[in-house]
């Protein structure tokens, strides 16, 4: 099976072209090929698809298996998959996924793709949308007890779901012991990607993030993009910010007009080989 490797500032995945390749139990092979130490080693894998109702479909799976609705950097990652290869010829393009089609603008430099600015949809503040257990509306700096300590988190959904906690110190938090607790906290149903942050300025933010179904990983474009919504709603930040993740940075837009999140950053192809994997 010929599969290649690409990441987003860090946040890595295999891609497989089922345009011409067929993965026959991608929750299996996600677990097997994102094995670091036995086999390629990666966050999860994608699959690219033909798609009736979009350019192309994003079918993925986190390391541990699950499907996944959405990524941020992955998607970017696809895009430079297909344009590169002359899968497209087109800078604009529309991916399909399980969080709804996302549209793409490719940034291009030698005819091939280095970046991409991605509309990542409206964001989703309802609790029993996004999905989580808390009353009201909207869920803004609200209170939560996680082994023994209270934080306060703020939550949206890019289509997946986000707690936000904001912390004095990013860099020395021990992301490994709180993250899982915070993942399958009776609060949210299908459990929740974590964004720990510190605000830098009203125009930069940073972040850790522990994805769901994956630990830490060093970026998440969903999870940038739900950090600038749940920043701007604490009244911390402005609508665009630099949001500084452990892989590199991504700029990410709330605009006011359309409600859309649009996110701005780098796709990188690390290599493409064939394995023996059935």
């Amino acid at each position: 099976m010929k599969i290649t490797k690409m990441h987003g500032i860090g946040n890595d995945y295999i891609y497989v072209n089922c345009f011409e390749e067929t993965v026959t139990d991608p929750h299996r092979a996600a677990r097997d090929l994102s094995d670091r130490h036995f086999w390629v080693g990666s966050d999860g894998l994608v699959l690219i698809k033909p798609s009736d109702k979009a350019d192309f479909e994003m079918d993925m799976y986190n390391s541990d298996g699950s499907r996944a609705e959405m990524c941020g950097n992955a998607i970017r990652c696809v895009g430079k998959y297909v344009y590169d290869r002359g899968m497209t010829a087109k800078t604009n393009i529309s991916v399909s996924t399980l969080a709804g089609i996302k549209y793409l603008e490719l940034k291009t430099e030698g005819g091939r793709v280095t970046a991409a600015r991605v509309d990542m949809g409206e964001p989703i503040l309802k609790p029993e949308l996004i999905p989580c257990d808390f009353d009201g509306d909207t869920v803004v700096s609200r209170p939560i007890t996680v082994l023994g300590g209270e934080y306060r988190v703020t939550c949206v959904s890019m289509g997946n779901p986000h707690a936000v906690v904001y912390t004095d110190d990013v860099d020395g938090l021990e992301i490994e012991k709180i993250g899982p607790y915070f993942e399958t906290h009776e609060k949210f149903p299908r459990k929740t990607n974590t964004e720990f942050v510190r605000v830098i300025d009203r125009n930069t933010v940073q972040m850790r993030v522990w994805e769901r179904g994956a630990g830490e990983t060093w970026a998440c474009g969903t999870g940038a993009c739900a950090v600038l919504v749940a920043t701007v709603l604490n009244g911390l930040c402005e609508r665009s910010a630099t949001v500084k993740l452990r892989g590199g940075d991504l700029f990410i837009e709330w605009d006011e007009k359309t409600n859309h999140v649009f996110m701005t950053g780098p796709a990188t192809e690390v290599f493409t080989t064939e394995v023996d994997y059935k």
